[in-house]
């Protein structure tokens, strides 16, 4: 018997029934090269306050992690990572761009 409230299930009879969570697949990051990343300043929805977003990342969220914490500590700010893209406090576009260039990513500018 199954008790769970993640997509769609709530209960289940069947006593061989195995919830099998869509999160559980191993996804396969591609090597650096073939990332192709977009990198771009945003001030919406932020209080007026500059960000610079790291967009197009394919692979599994460990690994955007830890890129998302090279950038930060090498930055020298803060940051996050969520929804597949990772958020640095500040204008600091070519920083991060030579960063991950120097890094082996292909990355480009992106916006205004």
């Amino acid at each position: 018997m199954a008790k769970r409230s993640k997509g769609g299930m709530v209960y289940s009879t069947n006593p061989d029934y195995e919830y099998q969570d869509e999160h559980d697949e191993h996804v396969e990051t591609p090597p650096p090269g073939e990332q192709d990343l977009r990198v771009h300043v945003d001030r919406k929805q932020r209080g007026g306050k500059v960000v610079t977003l790291v967009r197009g990342f394919v692979g599994a969220e460990d690994v955007l992690q830890a890129l998302g914490k090279m950038l930060k500590s090498k930055c020298g700010v803060g940051g996050n990572t969520k929804d597949g893209e990772i958020l640095i406090q500040g204008d600091v576009r070519e920083k991060v761009m030579k960063i991950l260039t120097d890094a082996g990513y292909r990355a480009k500018k992106s916006g205004g």
